[in-house]
């Protein structure tokens, strides 16, 4: 034992013992004191927070007998755990959030949204995490849709809508009683800004308004329609009148004045192009000719309308 002490290599591996009995008595009071700052060796093991935003909310509850309102369609999520964990996780989705009413009566209730599927190393908070619904008793109602046309100014003037048609001309309704007694309007909007072509098999979003035109948030079958809405360029042919006005110099007389076209082709609503038999050239000024020549007239044309050219050639003969 006594050679032992005498030896220099026992000594220095005593003192290294020690060291490392003190590295780690020191690093152990370190990460007592100091929880928030440790750090893993592993970075498998180093826990991060990932936000899931816009996750969205199941209801269970007896669908057939009752209605709720008061539950957002989306949450965000945030959630803490391992990397190793959390990554898969956050990239699957594979977790679903809601609210069990199963065990609720008609009434306003608070209740927690809850989760299933993350797993239990993984801690989970929900913005909100509370909320307030509404349990009512399950009621239908029949409603006719409406269709309005937006932006019937932006279509070129000689283009002609005709009425539109959709697939269905009412949808079912869904609510409670109380709601579908709020309902006044059940509508559908068909933008037709800048259409020069018929609208086919456009599928739009059934909208519901109580009597102030407030969107309510009830349930629609089905909740889209198809619309196909006629548009049209009418058009026919008038006679085109070349008046003159002026008197020619004593030596000359008109013989004839010929334009370059006899008809003109116009374009607009039928109501319109209807009170239409002819159209007027401006008028040619006689004491401004001194021979026979080929003028360029301006077609008079009313604002409704539109012709398929603006300006003529029209053909003076004058002789002696």
């Amino acid at each position: 034992m006594d050679s032992w002490f005498q030896s220099k290599w026992f000594v220095r591996i005593i003192s290294l013992a020690f060291a490392i009995l003190l590295y780690v008595f020191v690093t152990i009071e370190v990460e007592v004191d100091n929880p928030e700052d440790n750090k893993p060796i592993f970075s498998g093991t180093q826990k991060e927070v990932e936000l899931l935003e816009g996750m969205p909310v199941n209801v269970k509850i007896d669908s057939d007998k009752y209605v709720v309102s008061g539950v957002p369609e989306e949450v965000d999520v945030s959630l803490e755990g391992a990397v190793s964990i959390l990554t898969p996780v956050v990239r699957q989705k594979n977790f679903t959030l809601f609210v069990n009413l199963t065990e609720y009566e008609e009434g306003t209730h608070t209740v927690e949204i809850e989760h299933e599927n993350i797993p239990k190393e993984l801690t989970a908070y929900i913005e909100p995490k509370e909320i307030d619904v509404t349990i009512e008793e399950r009621a239908t109602g029949t409603h006719r849709i409406e269709v309005e046309l937006i932006n019937e100014d932006l279509v070129p003037k000689d283009y002609e809508i005709k009425q539109p048609e959709l697939n269905v001309d009412e949808v079912t309704i869904v609510s409670s009683k109380a709601m579908l007694k709020e309902i006044s309007l059940v509508k559908v909007f068909i933008d037709v800004s800048n259409e020069k072509e018929s609208i086919k098999n456009r599928e739009l979003p059934v909208n519901v308004y109580d009597s102030q035109g407030k969107k309510l948030q009830v349930s629609v079958r089905p909740e889209t329609v198809v619309a196909s809405v006629e548009i049209e360029r009418p058009s026919k042919e008038v006679d085109l009148e070349i008046p003159t006005t002026g008197k020619l110099p004593n030596d000359l007389t008109l013989k004839s004045v010929t334009p370059e076209i006899e008809k003109i082709k116009i374009y607009g609503k039928e109501a319109e192009i209807d009170k239409i038999d002819k159209l007027n050239s401006k008028p040619i000024d006689l004491s401004e000719i001194t021979e026979s020549k080929e003028v360029t007239v301006d077609i008079e044309t009313p604002e409704e309308i539109v012709i398929s050219q603006k300006k003529i050639k029209v053909n003076v003969e004058l002789e002696e």
